[in-house]
């Protein structure tokens, strides 16, 4: 890699803003699509159960292909693989805004995933090695604000193109933004030497088969109610023998898919580990306010988005001051306090009311986001730091992986919970309305003994039992935050600032 006489990268400021921009280009399109498949449905045709796979093929496909992008990177070269990926991802979001029926939509989501892929990990990638070791910090703060910030804007852009434009606008958009991330790539990144690396055909067909089999029972779920539904079973099946065949010949087998010394670093293994309860926590809040927030409060989607925007200030905010403070503080005591703070806003979450206003949900929003912050910026700098740089690629994209597969079982797991609350508060709240309790002998005798008044009385049990079943769900990752603080003490601070540029010239 290339470096001026000061060993300075040139042109750092630019490459790291070509390569945001194709981030969050990336990160924007998982949430995006979501508030226009009602108007995708009558337009393409399709039914309600077959629009989502508009959504599943998508997330299956990015998450089949993520692994591969190490192996791909060696062999391609990063910089080709990431303009081939941007490139490709700009083709297939323009092939998604044309397509004339839901056949054509889902095999272009599908290209979209596998192109996409790779581009997250990638940018991880190129901005810890245009950046010397006490500078990770800041750029972990600046690739963190993209994929944090990202998915809590989707929803709102989403819903504004297809109120003021038409819902094609939400895959059109990324032509403009993928054309200068393109060109700003392809003029300053850096060429790296490629390497020749043996495919191993069977670990990937392994872990693809446990890994889509799992993001497909994860995103099917809630749409087949689970295992009363023979798929379910069979995904769930399907994505234990794959994942433990591939641990079996991960442990056992030679040049495997994936290198089994890069979970001997402790950083990195916690930071995993770590990275998956905060996707947990990311994407699950964010999947309960939109809905929470339409139904029980009554807000139009531009106005939820209004709402829910600080939480992005937040976020910014707490990056970038923690950018700077992890070269001075414990990165252990930064996610902890990050932990803290956001089990905090859960805990205020959890006391929600349909009388409460905006600002409650404001407040615990940017709350929220300055604990996130605070947690992602040092476990990404800090779960890199002690690995081997020629793992680093590698150990990105398995990164990337695992946020995105615990944000699939966060959503899923607060989509059941909330399903199933929803039945067991509305049976009681309903039990407990006799003719002889206090509440019911508040009401005026007309009120009980019209169809309009008992219409009224259970709109009012189910709009409280779905209240609670969202206070629920916030308490639940509550206790889920809380239970992962303990894993902060399993983090140590790197011994040596070896800049990261002297070692990755050298690979």
């Amino acid at each position: 890699m290339q470096t001026s006489a000061t060993g300075e990268i040139p042109h750092r400021g630019l490459i790291t803003f070509s390569i945001m921009l194709a981030t969050i280009m990336q990160v924007l399109d998982t949430t995006i699509a979501n508030v226009a498949l009602p108007t995708m449905t009558g337009d393409l045709g399709a039914s309600q159960d077959t629009i989502t796979w508009v959504l599943t093929s998508y997330i299956v496909a990015a998450a089949i292909m993520t692994p591969v992008t190490g192996w791909m990177a060696d062999r391609l070269g990063r910089k080709q693989l990431f303009l081939g990926s941007i490139g490709g991802f700009v083709l297939t979001s323009m092939a998604c805004g044309l397509a004339p029926n839901i056949e054509a939509m889902v095999g272009f989501r599908l290209l979209q995933g596998i192109f996409g892929a790779a581009i997250v990990p990638l940018s991880q990638t190129f901005l810890l090695d245009i950046n010397p070791r006490e500078r990770h910090g800041q750029a972990m703060a600046i690739w963190g604000a993209g994929i944090m910030v990202g998915p809590i804007i989707g929803p709102t852009l989403g819903g504004w193109l297809t109120d003021a434009i038409n819902w094609r606008w939400v895959f059109f958009i990324n032509l403009p933004v993928g054309v200068i991330a393109f060109l700003g790539s392809a003029a300053y990144l850096p060429q790296i030497a490629t390497r020749i690396r043996r495919f191993d055909f069977f670990g990937f067909a392994m872990l693809s088969l446990g890994v889509g089999s799992l993001q497909l029972m994860l995103d099917r779920g809630i749409e087949v109610d689970w295992f009363s539904a023979t798929e379910i079973w069979i995904e769930l099946g399907l994505s234990l023998c794959g994942f433990w065949i591939f641990v079996v010949h991960l442990l056992t087998g030679k040049d495997t898919f994936v290198d089994p010394k890069i979970f001997t670093d402790r950083n990195f293994l916690t930071g995993t580990i770590f990275i998956f309860i905060v996707g947990i926590v990311l994407l699950a809040s964010l999947a309960l306010l939109p809905p929470m927030l339409s139904i029980i409060m009554g807000y139009p989607t531009v106005t939820t988005g209004l709402v829910m925007a600080p939480r992005g200030i937040g976020t910014m905010i707490s990056m970038i001051i923690v950018g700077r403070l992890v070269r001075l503080v414990d990165a252990r005591l930064l996610v902890i306090t990050g932990l803290l703070l956001t089990a905090t806003s859960l805990h205020l979450m959890s006391g929600f009311s349909p009388q409460m206003d905006a600002s409650m949900v404001v407040w615990t929003g940017v709350l929220q986001g300055l604990g996130l912050g605070l947690v992602f910026v040092p476990l990404s700098t800090v779960a890199f730091a002690t690995l081997d740089l020629k793992y680093r690629t590698e150990a990105t994209a398995l990164f990337s992986l695992v946020r995105n597969i615990g944000s699939s079982i966060g959503i899923s797991i607060v989509s059941l919970f909330l399903a199933r609350n929803i039945q067991i508060n509305h049976s009681e709240l309903a039990g407990a309305l006799t003719p002889f309790s206090a509440q019911v002998q508040q009401l005026p005798p007309q009120f009980l003994n019209s169809p309009a008044g008992l219409q009224m009385l259970d709109a009012m049990v189910n709009k409280q039992s779905l209240m609670i079943s969202y206070n629920n769900d916030f308490k639940l990752m509550m206790i889920i935050t809380l239970a992962a603080i303990p894993l902060a003490v399993m983090l140590r601070k790197p011994k040596a600032a070896v800049p990261a540029m002297a070692a990755a010239s050298a690979e």
